[in-house]
Protein backbone atom coordinates (compact mmCIF):
# COMPACT_ATOMS: atom_id res chain seq x y z
CA UNK A 1 0.00 0.00 0.00
CA UNK A 2 2.68 2.39 0.87
CA UNK A 3 4.57 1.96 -2.82
CA UNK A 4 1.39 2.43 -3.86
CA UNK A 5 0.47 5.63 -2.62
CA UNK A 6 3.79 6.44 -2.85
CA UNK A 7 3.40 6.11 -7.20
CA UNK A 8 0.28 8.20 -6.90
CA UNK A 9 1.63 10.81 -4.71
CA UNK A 10 4.40 11.26 -7.18
CA UNK A 11 2.10 11.59 -10.27
CA UNK A 12 0.11 14.12 -8.13
CA UNK A 13 3.51 16.00 -7.76
CA UNK A 14 4.27 15.58 -11.54
CA UNK A 15 0.63 17.19 -12.28
CA UNK A 16 0.84 20.00 -10.29
CA UNK A 17 4.14 20.83 -12.03
CA UNK A 18 2.66 20.89 -15.20
CA UNK A 19 -0.03 23.03 -13.48
CA UNK A 20 2.59 25.43 -13.03
CA UNK A 21 4.16 25.55 -16.17
CA UNK A 22 0.88 25.95 -17.97
CA UNK A 23 -0.47 28.36 -15.89
CA UNK A 24 2.27 30.42 -16.64
CA UNK A 25 2.31 29.70 -20.62
CA UNK A 26 -1.58 30.73 -20.64
CA UNK A 27 -2.30 33.20 -17.76
CA UNK A 28 1.51 35.30 -17.34
CA UNK A 29 -0.78 37.88 -16.38
CA UNK A 30 -1.84 36.08 -13.19
CA UNK A 31 1.66 36.25 -11.44
CA UNK A 32 2.86 40.01 -12.29
CA UNK A 33 2.50 42.30 -9.55
CA UNK A 34 -0.73 44.05 -8.98
CA UNK A 35 -1.70 46.94 -11.11
CA UNK A 36 -3.28 49.92 -8.67
CA UNK A 37 -6.65 50.12 -10.17
CA UNK A 38 -8.87 53.48 -9.44
CA UNK A 39 -12.36 53.03 -8.40
CA UNK A 40 -14.82 54.90 -11.23
CA UNK A 41 -16.56 56.61 -8.40
CA UNK A 42 -13.18 57.92 -6.95
CA UNK A 43 -11.09 57.47 -3.91
CA UNK A 44 -7.63 54.74 -4.00
CA UNK A 45 -8.33 51.13 -4.22
CA UNK A 46 -7.13 49.94 -1.31
CA UNK A 47 -6.05 46.22 0.59
CA UNK A 48 -8.73 47.33 3.12
CA UNK A 49 -11.28 45.85 0.38
CA UNK A 50 -10.28 42.65 0.59
CA UNK A 51 -10.41 42.38 4.54
CA UNK A 52 -14.12 41.05 4.88
CA UNK A 53 -12.33 37.74 3.40
CA UNK A 54 -8.86 37.39 4.78
CA UNK A 55 -6.31 34.45 3.10
CA UNK A 56 -7.09 31.48 4.82
CA UNK A 57 -3.56 30.92 6.21
CA UNK A 58 -5.30 28.66 9.18
CA UNK A 59 -6.43 25.91 6.18
CA UNK A 60 -2.86 25.89 5.19
CA UNK A 61 -1.51 25.45 8.25
CA UNK A 62 -3.64 22.42 8.89
CA UNK A 63 -3.44 21.09 5.73
CA UNK A 64 0.78 21.25 6.35
CA UNK A 65 0.30 18.68 9.37
CA UNK A 66 -2.31 16.57 7.37
CA UNK A 67 -1.58 13.32 6.09
CA UNK A 68 -0.86 13.47 2.29
CA UNK A 69 -3.59 11.65 0.89
CA UNK A 70 -5.42 14.72 2.75
CA UNK A 71 -3.24 17.11 1.94
CA UNK A 72 -4.03 16.07 -2.11
CA UNK A 73 -7.41 16.30 -1.56
CA UNK A 74 -6.80 19.90 0.18
CA UNK A 75 -5.20 20.77 -2.80
CA UNK A 76 -7.69 19.33 -5.46
CA UNK A 77 -10.38 20.79 -3.72
CA UNK A 78 -8.87 24.32 -3.96
CA UNK A 79 -8.21 23.84 -7.44
CA UNK A 80 -11.38 23.30 -7.75
CA UNK A 81 -13.09 26.11 -6.60
CA UNK A 82 -10.52 28.43 -7.83
CA UNK A 83 -11.70 27.27 -11.10
CA UNK A 84 -15.49 27.79 -10.14
CA UNK A 85 -14.75 31.51 -9.36
CA UNK A 86 -14.27 32.07 -13.06
CA UNK A 87 -17.39 31.43 -13.59
CA UNK A 88 -19.19 34.37 -12.37
CA UNK A 89 -19.50 37.59 -14.20
CA UNK A 90 -16.03 38.42 -16.42
CA UNK A 91 -17.32 41.47 -18.72
CA UNK A 92 -15.07 44.45 -16.61
CA UNK A 93 -12.09 42.81 -16.75
CA UNK A 94 -9.88 43.15 -19.89
CA UNK A 95 -8.08 40.13 -19.94
CA UNK A 96 -7.80 38.26 -23.25
CA UNK A 97 -10.90 35.61 -23.21
CA UNK A 98 -9.26 32.98 -24.35
CA UNK A 99 -6.69 32.62 -21.70
CA UNK A 100 -9.25 32.94 -19.00
CA UNK A 101 -10.78 30.26 -20.65
CA UNK A 102 -7.37 27.98 -20.67
CA UNK A 103 -6.72 28.94 -17.26
CA UNK A 104 -9.43 27.61 -15.93
CA UNK A 105 -9.62 24.18 -18.73
CA UNK A 106 -5.64 24.28 -17.32
CA UNK A 107 -7.26 24.12 -13.64
CA UNK A 108 -10.36 21.50 -14.21
CA UNK A 109 -8.02 18.90 -16.43
CA UNK A 110 -5.39 19.10 -13.22
CA UNK A 111 -8.33 18.63 -10.61
CA UNK A 112 -9.51 16.05 -12.53
CA UNK A 113 -6.18 14.36 -12.69
CA UNK A 114 -4.94 15.02 -9.19
CA UNK A 115 -8.12 13.49 -8.14
CA UNK A 116 -7.33 10.43 -10.15
CA UNK A 117 -4.52 9.78 -8.10
CA UNK A 118 -6.30 9.37 -4.85
CA UNK A 119 -7.03 6.08 -3.36
CA UNK A 120 -10.08 6.69 -1.08
CA UNK A 121 -13.03 8.96 -1.81
CA UNK A 122 -12.38 12.62 -1.29
CA UNK A 123 -13.73 14.60 1.70
CA UNK A 124 -14.60 18.13 1.00
CA UNK A 125 -13.96 20.79 3.62
CA UNK A 126 -16.44 22.72 4.44
CA UNK A 127 -14.49 25.69 5.55
CA UNK A 128 -12.55 25.63 2.20
CA UNK A 129 -15.96 25.52 0.18
CA UNK A 130 -17.16 28.77 2.47
CA UNK A 131 -13.91 30.74 2.19
CA UNK A 132 -14.56 30.89 -1.79
CA UNK A 133 -17.86 31.42 -1.31
CA UNK A 134 -17.43 34.24 0.49
CA UNK A 135 -14.68 35.65 -2.06
CA UNK A 136 -17.73 35.62 -4.46
CA UNK A 137 -20.10 37.16 -2.51
CA UNK A 138 -17.95 39.22 -0.46
CA UNK A 139 -15.24 40.38 -3.18
CA UNK A 140 -17.53 39.98 -6.76
CA UNK A 141 -21.08 40.14 -6.14
CA UNK A 142 -20.16 43.15 -3.65
CA UNK A 143 -18.22 44.99 -5.86
CA UNK A 144 -20.13 44.83 -8.82
CA UNK A 145 -18.09 42.01 -10.18
CA UNK A 146 -15.68 45.42 -11.20
CA UNK A 147 -11.96 45.33 -12.67
CA UNK A 148 -11.51 45.89 -8.96
CA UNK A 149 -12.94 43.09 -7.51
CA UNK A 150 -11.51 40.93 -10.34
CA UNK A 151 -8.02 42.41 -9.34
CA UNK A 152 -8.61 41.08 -5.74
CA UNK A 153 -9.54 37.90 -7.02
CA UNK A 154 -6.26 37.86 -9.10
CA UNK A 155 -4.24 38.26 -5.96
CA UNK A 156 -5.87 35.88 -3.92
CA UNK A 157 -5.69 32.80 -6.75
CA UNK A 158 -1.88 33.97 -7.28
CA UNK A 159 -1.01 33.04 -3.68
CA UNK A 160 -3.24 30.22 -3.31
CA UNK A 161 -1.30 28.93 -6.79
CA UNK A 162 2.10 29.71 -4.60
CA UNK A 163 1.03 28.29 -1.18
CA UNK A 164 -0.33 25.06 -3.29
CA UNK A 165 2.77 24.75 -4.82
CA UNK A 166 4.60 25.28 -1.13
CA UNK A 167 2.33 22.06 0.27
CA UNK A 168 2.94 20.07 -2.93
CA UNK A 169 6.85 20.11 -2.71
CA UNK A 170 6.20 19.41 1.14
CA UNK A 171 4.09 16.11 0.61
CA UNK A 172 6.77 15.18 -1.56
CA UNK A 173 9.75 16.03 0.74
CA UNK A 174 7.47 14.52 3.29
CA UNK A 175 7.88 11.07 1.10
Amino acid sequence: MEHKFRQYSENSLLLLAKLSAQLLTCMPWLLEPAARPHRPRGGSFTEEDSAAVPFPHGLYTRAFKASPEDKLAFIVQTIEEMAELFEEDLDAVSWDDSRVEDFVNVLVQQGEGLRSCMVNRMKKSRKVHLYFKRLSHHVLEQMGHSAEAWELIRKEIRSHLLRLDLLASATFIAN
